[in-house]
């Protein structure tokens, strides 16, 4: 009976949530970034309708859909609402990561299109896959990966293939998932130094001498510089021979900072306490053009320069990064141009929030939204029962399935729509964009920092 109850109230409408702008408090030091703080956009799809808890649920085998309810409502009790912990020396942040992803043209199923990130796990070295090994996201990929021996430093990514490679007889999935596994080997191999976000953040935008473009073995490890990396080793993989991708990388530390390097348009968004606090920018040399790395053939590159023509490629200098000071209860959803492209901001606000709230990792009350004290009962990974089930691969598995019901809709507009409607008033698209989707979620918790952090049993 309890199970029932907690599916019911999971399809009951959420009346303490507020869509509402948040002031960004991103340190923007790319140049070419439009803005320093989010804009609040799209308002009047604030009704645009989304795959509610009760609809998700439903789709998934009874047995599955009660062992969720029971794992994230029986193990925690329904928070009160709590004091948020004070950030200090005396504190460590922890980061909940799952991902979730679906090729395009296949259906989507949570059981198996999920990933959660245990940072003990060893990190495979590139080239040891074979391609029958990869996820089930088509041309999109990921990786999730521990800094070096630190197991509370995260570094993190979604990277797009450029599907016009596939005009030249070339499979953009090659590039896209050898680029991530590249820098998954280089995040997890770096012992030689600290990250160092934190003081980079305090010290501002000037990056020191042998900084964001440095790749050196001594040289501290940032997003941009983790995006190089992963750039350079596909570059001289000879397997690797044409192919491009868009990125997001992200780097985090016990400290609560994130820096994030974003090329093109993957992108990410910052969710706190029911607002979208901090989103990121597309970069875009013209409509549906994002930029994008790329390794280009010497013949293309000989016939570019014979007989004319413009061949993007772009370097991760190029790219946007921004760096945030995150807290206790945030959600942070990193995602492909397939998500982006089928849900606005507010969509994936109200999913999360819908979801953070009626689970009591989030509470409404009369002085506001707080988060649960302790979101360990939520998130933790060791469990006797498999699948394994957790708050944050539950939000991500959900969001993939909303973005992908979006995407088949043919009747309500998403925001490629939107963007097909501004730079070419006269076409007739509708709908959804139909593609290739992946999400990493962060759930950020705020922990003592003697508090020990168990091996989860996987």
């Amino acid at each position: 009976m309890a199970s029932l109850s907690a599916l019911r109230m999971l399809s009951a409408p959420c009346h303490t949530a507020r869509l509402r702008p948040a002031r960004s408090s991103t340190l923007i030091i790319s140049p070419t970034s439009s803005s320093a703080s989010y804009r609040f956009s799209h308002i009047s799809n604030y009704n645009r309708p989304a795959v509610d808890g009760m609809r998700y649920l439903s789709t998934l085998p009874p047995r599955v859909g009660r062992r969720i309810v029971h794992q994230l409502m029986t193990q925690a009790p329904y928070s009160t609402a709590a004091e948020q912990p004070a950030s200090g020396s005396g504190t460590k942040f922890v980061y909940n990561i799952a991902a979730s992803y679906v090729g395009k043209g296949l259906p989507f199923n949570p059981s198996t299109h999920v990933f959660h990130f245990n940072p003990y796990h060893r990190v495979s070295k590139p080239g040891k896959k074979a391609k029958s090994a990869r996820p089930e996201s088509g041309q999109d990929a990921f990786f999730v990966s521990r800094v070096g021996n630190r197991p509370g430093e995260v570094a993190l990514g979604v990277a797009d293939g450029v599907g016009g490679w596939m005009d030249s007889g070339v499979d953009p999935a090659d590039f896209s998932h050898a680029f991530c596994d590249y820098m998954a080997a280089a995040a997890y191999e770096n012992d030689r130094q600290p990250t160092k976000i934190a003081s980079a953040a305090a010290n501002g935008p000037a990056a020191p001498a042998g900084g964001e473009g440095n790749t050196s073995d001594n040289a501290p490890l940032t997003a941009r510089s983790l995006m190089q990396k992963g750039y350079e080793a596909v570059c001289h993989d000879p397997t690797i021979k044409a192919g491009g991708s868009t990125a997001v990388v992200g780097m985090l530390d016990e400290s609560g900072t994130m820096e994030v390097a974003n090329l093109g348009d993957s992108g990410f968004v910052i969710l706190r306490l029911n607002g979208v606090h901090t989103a990121s920018e597309p970069q875009t040399h013209a409509f549906n053009t994002p930029f994008q790395l790329s390794v280009v053939p010497p013949s293309m590159l000989l016939r570019a320069a014979t007989f004319g023509g413009g061949l993007l490629i772009d370097q991760p200098r190029d790219a946007d990064v921004t760096r945030h000071k995150l807290k206790h209860g945030d959600v942070v959803v990193f995602g492909s141009d397939g998500l982006w492209d089928n849900l606005f901001n507010q969509d994936i606000l109200r999913l999360v929030s819908s979801t953070m709230q009626k689970l009591g990792a989030w509470k409404g009350t009369d002085a506001g939204v707080q988060v649960a004290e302790d979101l360990t009962p939520f998130t933790k990974l060791d469990s006797d029962d498999k699948p394994i089930f957790t708050l944050q691969s539950f939000i991500a598995t959900h969001i993939v399935s909303a973005a992908k019901s979006a995407s088949m809709n043919a009747k309500l507009d998403g925001p490629f729509a939107k963007e097909v409607k501004k730079y070419y008033p006269q076409d007739a698209w509708h709908g959804g964009k139909e593609d290739d989707i992946c999400v990493v979620v962060v759930l950020v918790s705020e922990e003592p920092a003697d508090m020990a952090t168990p091996k989860p049993r996987l």
